[in-house]
Parts: C-alpha cells; sequence; structure tokens
C-alpha cells in the first residue's frame, strides 16, 4: 500500500490543491491563500520529505502517483517550482479528475545529458552535507540566502514554518526529486491535454525562459510573466499571482 501524504483542505465547492517547492511545506504559502480561498476548496499537501510527510520517501513520478490518489473531486493542480514538477508529471498522468495545471517557476527537466548528471551529483552532495552537519536552521539560511531568493523579504521566507521539514526528510527530497533527477519531459509535453497556465517572475530570467519554452510546447497553454517577482512569485506578488490564478479557474470552472 502506498502512504498517505498529508494535506490541509479548507474551504469547499471546486477545489484548487497547492503544491509546494523545496524547504516549503503546506503552511508557507502566506496571503496568496487568503486571496484564492474566499472562491474555491482550497487543499494543501506536504510533499514527499516535507512537513508532515517528512517521513515519505517518492520519486517525482511516484510523488505524482501519491498527489492522484488524494484526488477526491475535480480539482486545478497549483505547482511550485518542486511541486511544479511534480504537478507536471501529474498533468502527463492526465488522472480524470485533473481539470487544469498552473506550474509556477517550473521546468520540463534539463535536456544535456551531463549537465543533468553534474545537477545530481550536486544534490547529492548536498544531501550528504545535510545529514553530516544535521544542523536544518543552518541549512535553510543557506538555501534562502541562494540566488532564486534574493528578492523575498526575511517575512516572506517562512522561515519558523520551513523549520518544522526534517534533515532527514529534505536530504532524501534532493536525492529523489532534485532536478537532475527528472527525466527531460520537454518532447512529452505536446501530449499535456489540460489546460495550462505558466507564471514566472519578470526577475527570474532563467524561470521565465523554461516558462516560455513549455507553454509553447503544451497545446492548451499560456504564459503570463509577474511583473516584479524573482522565483517565488506567490510569496512576492501573492495579489498578482494570485488573480492570474483565480481568471485561469473561473474560466475552467465556468
Amino acid at each position: 500500500m502506498n502512504p498517505v501524504l498529508a494535506s490541509t483542505t479548507t474551504g469547499g465547492g471546486q477545489t484548487l490543491t497547492l503544491l509546494h517547492g523545496f524547504t516549503n511545506t503546506s503552511e508557507t504559502w502566506g496571503p496568496f491563500v487568503d486571496l484564492l480561498a474566499p472562491a474555491y476548496g482550497i487543499q494543501r499537501v506536504d510533499l514527499p520529505g516535507h512537513g508532515r510527510s517528512s517521513g515519505v520517501v517518492a520519486n517525482l513520478p511516484e510523488s505524482a502517483t501519491l498527489i492522484e490518489e488524494l484526488l477526491t473531486e475535480p480539482t486545478i493542480v497549483v505547482g511550485y517550482s518542486l511541486g511544479g514538477r511534480v504537478a507536471l508529471h501529474v498533468g502527463l498522468d492526465q488522472p480524470p479528475l485533473l481539470r487544469g495545471l498552473v506550474l509556477i517557476g517550473a521546468t520540463a527537466g534539463i535536456e544535456n545529458n551531463d549537465e543533468r548528471l553534474t545537477r545530481r551529483t550536486s544534490d547529492e552532495a548536498l544531501a550528504a552535507r545535510l545529514r553530516s552537519s544535521g544542523d536544518l536552521g543552518q541549512f535553510l539560511e543557506e538555501w534562502l540566502d541562494g540566488p532564486l531568493f534574493t528578492s523575498l523579504t526575511r517575512e516572506q521566507q517562512y522561515l519558523e514554518a520551513r523549520l518544522n521539514n526534517t534533515v532527514e526528510g529534505l536530504a532524501s527530497s534532493l536525492e529523489q526529486c532534485g532536478t537532475g533527477t527528472q527525466e527531460p519531459l520537454w518532447l512529452r509535453l505536446a501530449d499535456l491535454e489540460v489546460p495550462t497556465l505558466v507564471l514566472a517572475g519578470t526577475r527570474d530570467a532563467k524561470f521565465t525562459e523554461l516558462g516560455q519554452k513549455m507553454a509553447a510546447a503544451i497545446p492548451a497553454a499560456k504564459f503570463q510573466a509577474i511583473e516584479g517577482a524573482g522565483h517565488a512569485v506567490h510569496l512576492e506578488r501573492p495579489k498578482e499571482t494570485a488573480e492570474a490564478i483565480l481568471r485561469f479557474a473561473t474560466a475552467i470552472f465556468a
């Protein structure tokens, strides 16, 4: 029997299922959730290796299967970064209750074999250093000092909630679901049938380029840039990000 991922559902009606990024939890979405909640039920999931699912070990396809097993009503899956890569696998599996995808700061994988191996080796080394030090707080401080998160304020980092993760959980996530582990999905994007919204911040050049490339390859996809935001658009510009998703969801659930 597969493990069950921890999740929290609030509100009612049509549902949005939220999948967080690496080192985040279901409690790190901030005001973004409050802006969505009046219109939709919100299911916030702790991904494998994170939060209340810290003891669950799963790779990206397995994580997608665990998400699909949580779906009990029609939903749009909203995935950020790591969560976006899991969401993309869910979309390609095409479970019957999936109505749409929102991919935030996501990628369909590293196409170059050598670059993918280099990234996987780097993530495995990072996991080993984390286990060796055992210092979750220091690891999170260093992670949030990285170039993807320089535009986050201290408040927007939600460090206290991230401390609900565990050393072993995050290490296993790096090993099982790091970007270097992801088989490139670019050639499969043409098979993605559900409506898809791809979001990236204008200050996040790498993921803006990747987002535009994904949207061009997915038949029913649209790319939208969130002005003035970096990688975590839902934390930096919650109002603008929520408005984009609400417009997308309204068109699907109308």
